[in-house]
């Protein structure tokens, strides 16, 4: 059966232009792969088991795809996706396996798409299209597949030629699977990233709950103000005792603050007695990310900064499923007046790296290139998650070149739970990057030869000295 995936995809259509594309590729499209944040499960790599069935590796923990079916009226617990209350979802992965495959088409030109092709022909050599004839085929390749120890965790991370991963943590985590994975000898190089959002945000459900027990792990009384900030010290020395070089923050605003120590010490006993408003909370928030950054001037650890996105809008699901289930939504963020308290008190350090994200892109060119084409600290991290796409990567070049440049930026990072799918992010993002690249070549804005490095340090060497790897 014939390849699935064009092999000039996402590159120019004029001849001139693709052919420099073309040679571009071809000298990244096998560089190592640095995966410096994202969301797969440690425990993959530290028990090394094989994944159970095509249904529970593609469908049921990837929001970008249930999300989809969703939206056409597909029930979640169809998909295998677990209720909080414990309720009836499918197991069967073949039934999950053979809805999805149904309705297939409804991911005709999506991103994920085109990262499901990509994995189903290159990790698994299913090159067919699927579809509802060809379900039950798929399904048993790809099973066949999965029992080999080819395909195990550790042995595809080898494959897809990654030199580091970065998971995330929650600040309360115990880090057991990191630990596993550093007492088994494997030589993957699997790190972690400490997110506190649990015990940052005064509106995370249990915040007082979640304070104490996090004082509990750190030996210090949290309650106070001076022992919840030495207990924040205490656990980012824990996380970069599992290979931790950067914090991560998915805060509601990209809001910072620089308050006293006595209004912060103010707001910190009203959180832990559930009585701040909703301003107070944005204000605490954001008076710790100026916390953040001031230990990441002691720890060396990379302030990453994910605001906008209005998490779990549903709240019916949020009830029955919970968290991070595809119903989060991208609003409008201000960073200019946003994040000038931080700024200020930091902003001018050249040794701290600050790397912002957005969800709102008409600020780019407005707010973030200028922001970051100006202060040492700030770096502007890839498009993000629904901008994760051929188009969105491309707008993002289009709108932050020409004022932050390519070195106030750092590259690609995958940001995704979808193991198999990060070979295929990455090659998106360096083909978008390689056509971008010729089309400035070709219009007299940039040298060839500058254009070959400038690949390279897209593709790989800009993520690895961003986040310290």
């Amino acid at each position: 059966m014939a390849s699935q995936l064009d092999p000039d995809r996402l590159f120019p259509a004029d001849t001139r232009t693709r052919e420099i594309a073309r040679s571009l590729y071809a000298t990244i499209a096998d560089l190592p792969i640095i995966s410096p944040h994202g969301h797969t499960d440690p425990h993959w790599f530290a028990e090394n088991e094989a994944f159970p069935d095509p249904a529970q590796l593609f469908i049921t923990p990837d929001h970008y795809v249930f999300r989809m079916l969703c939206s056409q009226g597909i029930a979640l617990e169809s998909l295998g996706v677990p209720r909080i209350d414990g309720g009836w979802t499918e197991t069967d992965g073949r039934k999950i396996w053979k809805l999805f495959a149904s309705n297939y088409h409804l991911f005709r030109a999506t991103p994920s798409r085109m990262w499901l092709d990509h994995s189903f022909e290159t990790v698994f050599g299913w090159t067919k299209r699927l579809s509802a004839e060809t379900a039950d085929e798929a399904y048993d390749h790809i099973a066949d597949c999965l029992t080999r120890p080819e395909f195990r965790p550790r042995a595809l991370f080898e494959r897809f030629k990654i030199e580091a991963i970065a998971t995330t943590e929650s600040a309360l985590d115990d880090l057991k699977w990191h630990r596993m994975i550093r007492e088994s000898g494997w030589s993957g190089k699997v790190i972690t990233a400490y997110r506190p959002d649990s015990v940052v945000d005064p509106e995370f459900d249990g915040f007082a709950e979640n304070v104490e027990k996090f004082g509990e792990l750190a030996g210090e009384d949290a309650t106070t103000w001076t022992g919840y900030l030495a207990a924040h010290r205490n656990r980012r020395a824990y996380f970069k005792e599992f290979g931790a070089t950067s914090s991560d923050h998915g805060h509601p605003t990209a809001r910072t603050e620089n308050l006293s120590q006595a209004e912060a010490e103010a707001l910190f006993q009203k959180a832990l007695k559930g009585t701040c408003t909703a301003e107070e909370a944005d204000a605490f928030r954001g008076h710790m990310l100026t916390e953040m950054a001031r230990m990441s001037l002691d720890d060396d650890l990379v302030l990453q900064i994910h605001p906008g996105s209005f998490r779990n809008h549903s709240g019916p699901v949020m009830k029955t499923f919970g968290r991070d289930k595809g119903f989060d939504i991208p609003s409008r963020t201000d960073y200019v007046r946003a994040l000038r308290p931080l700024l200020d008190a930091v902003g001018m350090e050249k040794n701290l790296s600050v790397i912002v994200f957005t969800l709102d892109e008409t600020t780019f060119s407005r707010e973030l290139a200028p922001l970051a084409g100006v202060y040492p600290a700030l770096k502007l991290g890839p498009a993000w998650w629904f901008f994760d796409s051929p188009e969105g990567m491309r707008r993002f070049r289009e709108t932050t070149t020409e004022t932050a440049g390519f070195y106030n930026t750092v590259g690609f990072n995958d940001d995704t739970r979808a193991f198999c799918s990060i070979p295929a992010r990455h090659d998106v993002a360096r083909r978008v990057d390689c056509a971008y690249l010729a089309h400035l070549v070709v219009t007299g804005r940039l040298a060839e030869d500058e254009a070959f490095e400038v690949a390279h340090d897209l593709g790989y060497r800009l993520a690895k000295q961003a986040y310290r790897l």
